[in-house]
């Protein structure tokens, strides 16, 4: 079959080109209702930009460039999908780096996204990064830039996060509500701004329900293979060893069932257990994972709707700002203390 075009649209819809080219763009110019007939005809018969056309005439890549730490990560994985939705659906492609948590291939990753001339960047910090020097550089030169999950304030970009905060309240919170007091934290590199929220978000708990904060009970880790054996018998060597177990990371939380499991400690009756994780396995593991999952879709989706606005200049992009979006608490067997418990 011929691929359809804006023209086929056009004629179907007793429209002009420039109008439903217009309408495809999102263009203030054209009213909602002619959007909504443009974008549903638009859909119903699979029509999708040719991005190397739309580039020729241009001068755009079109090509939206995304850094992550880590595509195995469950997290990152899902945003990405979210991105590519919202990217082919506008005509661009995507072309994806990995850091693996490192600075200098953050910084090398960047070089490599300008060298080949993408429109716009789409950034989640890695571990190692604290000096932001490469970031403000290029965004000075004009670059369209978005960080989303792992951002830094002191950068003047539009950022898309998970309400990190509440989300680690609830979690402390739905522990202390089963009784337990001596909750460990075990977290990742704490200069991190989704490290410093969830722990606030820990303490903000501790300090409703007049626990006082240990900070002997937090543990950092640096996101190296099995580390959450160390960090779990350097945890139960104290005296009291901790009730529960709050860990702030897919890997964290897999990692310190494996290693309470291995030591004889039954979940949630010596020791509870909840995560914040995006594992879509969790209810299958034994027992099932009590989680804090972030909309890593939906961040992704929003980040990239922010990107193209920024790239396409449109006449009423939005202003630089800092959207969160809401987690969700789902509480299983590994800190309920009985079937019916809280």
């Amino acid at each position: 079959m011929d691929p359809v075009t804006i023209k086929d649209i056009a004629r179907a819809l007793n429209l002009s080109t420039s109008t439903v080219s217009r309408a495809l763009r999102d263009s203030y110019e054209i009213s909602p209702e002619t959007k909504r007939l443009v974008m549903e005809y638009a859909e119903k018969i699979n029509y999708r930009p040719n991005p190397i056309a739309l580039s020729l005439k241009g001068n755009s890549s079109k090509a939206l460039g995304v850094i992550v730490p880590q595509i195995a990560n469950n997290f990152f994985s899902q945003a990405i999908n979210g991105i590519e939705a919202i990217a082919y659906n506008r005509g661009y492609h995507v072309i994806i780096f990995q850091t693996h948590e490192s600075y200098e291939r953050e910084l090398a990753n960047m070089q490599q996204a300008v060298a080949r001339r993408v429109d716009g960047l789409l950034l989640s910090l890695s571990s190692e990064t604290s000096d932001l020097s490469h970031i403000k550089a290029l965004h000075a030169q004009g670059m369209p830039l978005v960080l989303f999950d792992r951002v830094a304030d002191e950068l003047n970009v539009s950022q898309v996060v998970a309400d990190n905060f509440t989300g680690a309240y609830a979690a402390t919170a739905h522990l202390l509500s089963t009784g337990r007091r001596r909750i460990a934290h075990l977290t990742i590199p704490p200069y991190l701004s989704i490290t410093q929220e969830r722990l606030a978000g820990y303490r903000a708990a501790l300090d409703a329900y007049g626990v006082p904060f240990d900070e002997n009970l937090v543990r950092y880790g640096t996101f190296g293979p099995d580390e959450a054996d160390q960090l779990v018998d350097e945890l139960l060597a104290q005296s009291p060893r901790p009730d529960a177990f709050f860990t702030a990371s897919d890997r964290l939380a897999l990692g310190c069932l494996k290693a309470l499991r291995e030591r004889g400690i039954a979940i949630p009756e010596d020791i509870s257990l909840i995560g914040f994780t995006n594992l879509q396995a969790a209810e299958m593991l034994n027992p099932p994972l009590s989680t804090v999952t972030q909309p890593a879709q939906e961040i992704g989706q929003l980040a990239a709707e922010r990107l193209i606005e920024l790239i396409e200049r449109k006449h009423k992009a939005a202003p630089v700002s800092t959207v969160k979006l809401p987690t969700v608490l789902t509480v299983r067997g590994s800190s309920q203390r009985d079937p019916a418990g809280s």
